[in-house]
């Protein structure tokens, strides 16, 4: 009881600590994002809180997976560096006998990492795409915000309207730079614009202005200046309806289940994949956790955490080559996941049973050169 009950209250504290500072350095990069995406016209800068929530509520599945196997790996690596496993290894305790402590830890936080990645991973990620599609459907004109300069989707113009209280499709002291495939450079400004739709497209109508065009091939020292009563510009194709098609991230796991073509089932078998590999992670953290006096303290954590990034890598380009047909998504998985599985548990039966490769054994009972001259002597 004193065994499990140690081991368990260990394993917690390093888990919240690592859960902790791993959620942390995951939101402060998620936020740098986020904050692009707003300045580049992405997304409303008045929901930048919401699509992070989402974002981070998406990450979580992969979060919790590092932050236990880092919980396991530097719990049971301190055991060993601080002599705990000899105490228990004489007292009659086998490396086996972590298994039942370790997974009665684990098995909620697995519980968890299962229903994120299978139900909320794929919601989080429509609500997030969601809101940038609501966003996006208000066109380039409708995102500028007063006294803001923004960047058009392309990321060839540059916006700078004062928006007119009495008419939502109406502008003030428009200035709009572009950049066309060429190198040529516009720079236009007017008094006013006004928004108008023809032919599905979203065009703006300026009126008493002027145009400045640079670089202009094949004179690009030549300056051009003309002014114009009225102007139209091209600012955005007709956006896309709510309710269209989204990525594979967000679409639920039981439509991808329902339509089993290949890029649903590269999909899903991530979906699963990452489910599976948190229970290899913790096998893995048990089987390979050991300490060297000799080495850095942290050299056998970055040993684990090279062999996880190692494993997840291997997972996503799985789901890509079943996305394009060059596997099936059944045969992959028993491949990796199984083969993972089965090398975790053949590592840990070595190490409890003490087993060693007889080509070793062979070479370390071989006397050295010179042994049996130096004793006949």
């Amino acid at each position: 009881m004193l065994f499990h009950s140690s081991i368990r209250r260990e394993l917690a504290h390093s888990f919240g600590a690592t859960l902790l500072v791993l959620l942390v350095i995951v939101v402060t990069m998620l936020l740098i994002s986020t904050l692009g995406l707003a300045q580049k016209g992405r997304i409303n800068p008045q929901e930048i809180l919401l699509v992070l929530t989402y974002t981070v509520v998406g990450r979580l599945p992969i979060v919790l997976t590092i932050a236990l196997f880092i919980a396991v790996a530097s719990t049971l690596t301190r055991m060993h560096r601080d002599s705990e496993m000899a105490v228990w290894f004489t007292s009659g305790r086998g490396l086996t006998d972590f298994l039942k402590p370790v997974f009665h830890f684990a098995w909620p936080v697995l519980l968890v990492i299962a229903l994120l990645v299978l139900l909320v991973w794929p919601w989080a990620n429509q609500q997030a795409e969601q809101l940038r599609d609501r966003f996006q459907q208000r066109g380039e004109l409708e995102r500028v915000q007063a006294g803001q300069f923004v960047e058009s989707a392309d990321g060839r113009s540059v916006f700078f309207i004062e928006r007119d209280p009495a008419d939502p499709a109406a502008g003030r002291n428009v200035f709009i730079s572009r950049t066309e495939a060429d190198g040529s450079q516009s720079i236009v400004s007017a008094a006013s614009g006004r928004i108008e739709w023809h032919q599905g497209q979203q065009w703006l109508r300026i009126d008493n202005g002027q145009r400045l065009e640079l670089n202009r091939p094949p004179a690009p020292d030549e300056v051009r200046l003309s002014e114009f009563a009225s102007y139209r510009v091209l600012i955005d194709e007709q956006p896309v309806a709510l309710g269209a098609a989204h990525g594979l991230k967000s679409r639920p796991t039981w439509t991808l289940i329902a339509e089993p073509t290949a890029a649903n089932q590269g999909e899903l078998a991530w979906r699963l994949g990452l489910a599976l590999a948190a229970f290899n992670f913790v096998l893995m953290a048990l089987a390979v956790a050991s300490s060297n006096p000799r080495a850095n303290k942290s050299g056998n954590i970055l040993f684990l955490l090279f062999g996880f990034i190692f494993y997840y890598n291997l997972m996503t380009m799985g789901q890509r080559w079943i996305g394009t047909g060059a596997v099936d998504a059944l045969p992959f998985m028993l491949a990796l996941h199984g083969s993972a599985l089965a090398l975790c548990v053949l590592w840990l039966a070595k190490r409890h049973w003490g087993w060693e490769l007889r080509l070793v054994q062979r070479f370390n009972r071989r006397p050295a050169a010179g042994t049996s001259g130096v004793a006949a002597a």
